[in-house]
């Protein structure tokens, strides 16, 4: 990921509107699950700046081990008092087999190259238990890419169907696949397929303070789609997409 878009996440992920909202759905996707397992030990793959793998700790009681390639997104996670940080490529984790209960990776097997993305899929397989949960997010639909998608140096976007066959080559059995944030495609498909287009700007991050009223406007949508999911519905299509699995 762009080291730049570091700062932009530590200063906005607790507060900004897609951060909020992206929360309150894993949530309603991972609280039925979670509360039929026995996880102790829970690995954060990709981890930013630790902030969600603290959310996770105190909404679970999870020890989390937070790993991430990119020193900048550690040093704000140390600032933050985060523990257990660690340097680390996620498709060569320095963890031995079957060491966590539950692994989580989110938005980031988009920063890997086209076909890449399969190593790291298998090597989170293999630090996960048998019968241990997977939870991915990506950003989905190719169509959808932005200013902020380039800026952050994404490098593919992903359908539920080549998800699923991702993780199913690597050993896990799909639990539950849905998109995510799709209430508001057919403005973000205005935006970056005519509007941007239009402007001719460079890339730049796509997260950037808004005015309260704008801010809790654009939050409304994502709290409706966590009432229809956490409901066990789903969305056929939409910018993300969430998918639970189990290693087999």
């Amino acid at each position: 990921m762009n080291p730049e878009e570091f700062a932009h996440i530590a200063a906005s992920e607790q507060r900004f509107w897609w951060f909020r909202g992206m929360r309150r759905i894993l949530y309603r996707m991972l609280d039925p699950v979670a509360r039929t397992r026995r996880i102790e030990c829970a690995l954060e793959a990709g981890c930013g700046t630790g902030y969600m793998a603290r959310l996770l700790e105190q909404r679970y009681g999870w020890r989390v081990h937070p790993v991430d390639y990119g020193l900048e997104g550690l040093r704000f996670g140390h600032s933050l008092g985060v523990r257990r940080m660690v340097q680390a490529d996620i498709s060569r984790l320095p963890f031995p087999e079957g060491a966590f209960e539950a692994v989580l990776s989110l938005d980031v097997l988009v920063h890997f190259p086209w076909g890449e993305e399969e190593a790291a899929v298998r090597e989170l397989a293999r630090v996960l238990s048998p019968g241990g949960l997977l939870v991915l997010r990506v950003s989905a639909l190719d169509i959808l890419r932005s200013r902020h998608s380039e800026f952050a140096f994404e490098r593919q976007r992903f359908t539920r169907r080549r998800l699923a066959r991702v993780v199913e080559r690597s050993g896990f059995r799909v639990l539950r696949s849905t998109y995510a944030n799709s209430l508001l495609t057919p403005v973000a498909l205005a935006k970056f397929r005519l509007w941007e287009p239009l402007l001719r700007r460079p890339p730049a991050s796509g997260i950037e303070g808004l005015p309260g009223w704008l801010d809790k406007l654009l939050y409304l949508p994502l709290a409706c789609e966590a009432e229809w999911i956490g409901a066990g519905l789903g969305f056929p299509l939409g910018q993300s997409l969430i998918l639970i699995g189990e290693r087999a």
